[in-house]
């Protein structure tokens, strides 16, 4: 006994679709512009917001990426001067009896970034996502 036939033509097109520009490299460079845009967004935010004593702080700024890593794309964002933990969380000062407040430059900036996201996605990468949808 037979419920019936489906016709899945359309669904068919579709998968051809999405496997076409899966596999013709388009997404991951999609995926890897919206990335790198991301991290160079990132190193303009984090620059303009860092304080500024001698500026060796703000120079500091490096990004690397993006790479695949753990099944994700990633852009790393480093500041390798020693005492960039203690501007942005705060610190006793040398006697040890005051406290210098944290500047929450890095947090402030990772949030302004959060909120930009959507901007910084490549158009592909939106017309990819509506091809999904």
């Amino acid at each position: 006994m037979s419920l019936g036939t489906v016709d899945d033509a359309e669904f068919q097109a579709w998968a051809s679709r999405v496997k076409g520009r899966i596999d013709s490299g388009q997404l991951k460079e999609e995926i890897g512009q919206s990335t790198k845009r991301i991290g160079v967004q990132a190193i303009r935010t984090l620059k303009s917001n860092t304080p500024v004593d001698t500026g060796a702080l703000r120079k500091a700024w490096t990004a690397e990426g993006p790479s695949v890593s753990g099944g994700g794309w990633v852009v790393k964002v480093s500041n390798p001067t020693e005492y960039a933990s203690y501007v942005e969380s705060g610190h006793r000062t040398r006697g040890g009896k005051n406290w210098v407040p944290g500047q929450f430059f890095m947090k402030n900036s990772l949030n302004a970034i959060d909120s930009q996201l959507p901007d910084l996605i490549t158009p592909g990468l939106w017309a990819f996502r509506d091809l999904l949808s």
